[in-house]
C-alpha cells in the first residue's frame, strides 16, 4: 500500500532529475570546448618543430660519433717530494688517440713525461681503464707513443690524413678532454700554416698548424681532424697569457707524428739526422774578444770524432778559457749557416736538422782563422 505522499515524491524526483540532466548538457555544450583540449590543440605550430641538421652540422655529428670512441683520456700518476722530502702524489691528464688496431696511442710527450703510471679510457661506451705502456718519445717534437692491450675489445683506429696538403681556411675539428671534460668537440678553421712555435729551450713545433678551434689544458695530445674525419695534427699548445683558449692554438703536423710513430714501432727509437758537433751561441762581446769577423753563429766546442762534422773536416775547440763564470772551448770553427740559412743558436740547428733525413748532404758555412768557407756534410743518424 502506497503512502499518502509517495506519488508526489516520485514526481518531485523526476523533475529534479530532468533539471540536473538539462543543466549538465547545457554546461557541457557551452563550456566543454574549453575544459578539455583536443588533440589538435595540443599540436605545436609548424614553425616550432625541431629543424633538421644542415649539411655542416650533420657532418660534424657524423665525424664526432665516428672519432670519439678512439680518442683517449690519459691520466698519469707520479710521486714527487716536497722540501722536507715527504712524498707528494701528483696526477696529470691529457688526450691521445688510437692509430692502429694493436693499441698504439699517440699523444704529446709533455702529457706523459715523468709519469710512473699511465691509464687510458676512451670516449665510447666502453669506460674500461687500460694500463698503458710508454713506448718512446721524440722530445724535440713533443711526441710520445703509448701502447695498451685492447683485449677482446675491437677498437677502430683513427685514419691519418696528409698535413702537407692543408690550406688556410679549411674547417677542422678538435676532440679532447679539456679541464677533465671527456670527449669535447670544438670546431674552427686552419688559421695559418708553417709556424715555428718554441715550446722549450730545445723543443719546438716545426711547421705548426695554427687553428682557432678552442684548445685548452687537457686537449694536449688529442686529434685535430679535417672535414673527412682524418687526423691532420696533434693538438699541442696554446698562445694565451691565461693558459686558456684565446683563438690561437697549435697542432703538430700528423706527417711528423706518423714518421716518429713508425720509427718507435719499427726501430725502438726515433731516427733523426745528426750533425755531430755542438757548441754555444756567439754574442757580440765574445766575438769581439775572440777577434772574430762575425758576431752571430755557433762557436763549435766539441766534435764527435766519428761523426758527420768531423768527417767533413769541421774542427772543435783546442783550448779552454773562462768568460766570466762560463768555461769555453775556443779555437774551433764557427758555424754561421747551413744551406744558406743563418744559424745563430742551438735551436736553429735543431730546427734545420728536424727537416732533414739521415744521409742528406748539406752545405755548412763556417768561419775558420778569420776566413769564411763552405764544406759539404753528410748528415748522420742518431
Amino acid at each position: 500500500m502506497l503512502q499518502p505522499n509517495s506519488g508526489r515524491n516520485a514526481l518531485r524526483l523526476l523533475v529534479i532529475g530532468l533539471i540536473i540532466g538539462l543543466g549538465s548538457y547545457w554546461i557541457g555544450s557551452r563550456y566543454g570546448q574549453h575544459s578539455s583540449p583536443t588533440v589538435e590543440a595540443l599540436r605545436l605550430p609548424a614553425d616550432t618543430v625541431a629543424p633538421t641538421l644542415d649539411p655542416t652540422e650533420a657532418e660534424n655529428v657524423r665525424i664526432y660519433r665516428q672519432a670519439a670512441p678512439s680518442v683517449a683520456n690519459i691520466v698519469t700518476r707520479a710521486v714527487e717530494y716536497d722540501f722536507f722530502y715527504g712524498p707528494v702524489p701528483t696526477q696529470g691528464a691529457g688526450s691521445g688517440f688510437l692509430i692502429d688496431s694493436d693499441g698504439h696511442v699517440l699523444t704529446n710527450n709533455h702529457v706523459v713525461d715523468g709519469a710512473q703510471t699511465i691509464e687510458v679510457t676512451f670516449g665510447g661506451s666502453d669506460k674500461t681503464r687500460y694500463p698503458a705502456k710508454f713506448i718512446g718519445a721524440d722530445t724535440r717534437n713533443d711526441i710520445a707513443l703509448l701502447k695498451i692491450n685492447p683485449g677482446s675489445h675491437k677498437f677502430v683506429p683513427l685514419v691519418l690524413g696528409d698535413s702537407a696538403s692543408l690550406q688556410v681556411g679549411q674547417r677542422v675539428l678538435a676532440i679532447g678532454n679539456p679541464f677533465g671534460f671527456q670527449s669535447t668537440l670544438t670546431t674552427g678553421v686552419v688559421s695559418a700554416l708553417g709556424r715555428t712555435v718554441q715550446t722549450g729551450d730545445t723543443t719546438f713545433i716545426d711547421q705548426a698548424i695554427q687553428t682557432d678551434a678552442a684548445i685548452n689544458p687537457g686537449n694536449s695530445g688529442g686529434p685535430l681532424l679535417n672535414s673527412h674525419g682524418e687526423v691532420i695534427g696533434i693538438d699541442s699548445a696554446i698562445s694565451s697569457p691565461t693558459e686558456s683558449s684565446a683563438g690561437i692554438g697549435f697542432a703538430i703536423p700528423i706527417n711528423t707524428a706518423r714518421r716518429v710513430a713508425e720509427d718507435l714501432i719499427t726501430e725502438g727509437h726515433v731516427v733523426r739526422a745528426t750533425f755531430g758537433a755542438d757548441g754555444r751561441a756567439l754574442w757580440p762581446e765574445l766575438a769581439n774578444a775572440l777577434n772574430l769577423p762575425v758576431d752571430q753563429g755557433i762557436l763549435i766546442e766539441h766534435v764527435d770524432p766519428n761523426g758527420p762534422a768531423a768527417q767533413a773536416g769541421i774542427r772543435g775547440g783546442t783550448r779552454t778559457v773562462m768568460a766570466g763564470l762560463q768555461e769555453l772551448r775556443i779555437g774551433g770553427d764557427v758555424l754561421i749557416a747551413i744551406d744558406g740559412t743563418q744559424i745563430t743558436s742551438a735551436s736553429d740547428l735543431n730546427l734545420l736538422l728536424n727537416r732533414h733525413q739521415p744521409g742528406d748532404v748539406v752545405t755548412a758555412t763556417i768561419v775558420r782563422d778569420g776566413k769564411q768557407m763552405n764544406v759539404q756534410v753528410k748528415l748522420g743518424s742518431g
